[in-house]
């Protein structure tokens, strides 16, 4: 298993950037995909990025293309993923959660592990 601890968020005028941190610990969190969510109020839950733990191929969501990054920094028993969003938009207001999976291909639709979120709010 592995628990995730979101960090970051925050109010941003429109054009601005944050940089969202997570901490995944336990058994080998390492070996995990990790990935990046978000929900808007009234809206469900979407993806945002991921990245792999074999050979860091990321993959992003057509919202965030050109504007978001995402990266990891690997241990064997802390990792931590970040997620740098720029030239930030009212639209990218929503509670923001890191997940994780054992399969990358569940990591960009239905990871078995998330955190508990971080709101991120944008002003126009």
């Amino acid at each position: 298993q592995v628990q995730l601890v979101e960090s970051g968020g925050g109010l941003v005028q429109a054009g601005g950037s944050l940089r969202l941190s997570c901490a995944a610990s336990g058994r080998t969190p390492n070996l995990y995909d990790m990935g990046w969510f978000r929900q808007a109020p009234g809206k469900e839950r979407e993806f945002v990025a991921a990245i792999a733990w074999s050979d860091a191929r990321t993959a992003y969501a057509d919202s965030g293309k050109g504007r978001f990054t995402i990266s990891r920094n690997n241990a064997k028993n802390t990792v931590s993923v970040y997620l740098q969003m720029n030239s930030l938009k009212p639209e990218d207001t929503a509670v923001y959660y890191c997940a994780a999976d054992s399969q990358y291909a569940d990591v960009l639709a239905s990871p078995d592990y998330w955190g508990q979120g971080t709101q991120v709010t944008v002003s126009s």
